[in-house]
């Protein structure tokens, strides 16, 4: 059974750090691509970085340099560390294997609001 539990977002200012973590049971595994994604307000969800099972990453154009995706694969965890925040970062971030669909399940998501 998949479920999918993304915690660490938070409030912070400008400039700002958090690091987001992803429970993934039952999808995470040696042959998954992983990736973060997020959903702004009014703004469809959009991949943010994925990595695959060998520590091969890609990332967003508007992430590039900033965030890093990272994962646990004994335990079930895919990380993303984000620094140097923008408001334009807000909003709610999801976790789920790579080209996931509104057909596959979801997380609950963690909200990430940059203040300036």
């Amino acid at each position: 059974q998949v479920q999918l539990v993304e915690s660490g977002g938070g409030l912070v200012q400008a400039g700002g750090s958090l690091r987001l973590s992803c429970a993934a049971s039952g999808i995470i595994s040696s042959r998954n691509v992983m990736g973060w994604y997020r959903r702004a307000p009014g703004k469809q969800r959009e991949l943010v970085a994925s990595i695959t099972s060998g520590g091969e990453t890609l990332y967003g154009d508007s992430v590039k340099g900033r965030f890093t995706i990272s994962r646990d694969n004994a335990k079930n965890t895919v990380y993303l560390q984000m620094n140097s925040l923008k408001p334009e970062d807000t909003a709610v971030y999801y976790c789920n294997k790579l080209l996931a669909t509104a057909y596959d399940k979801w997380g609950q998501g963690t909200q990430v609001t940059v203040s300036s």
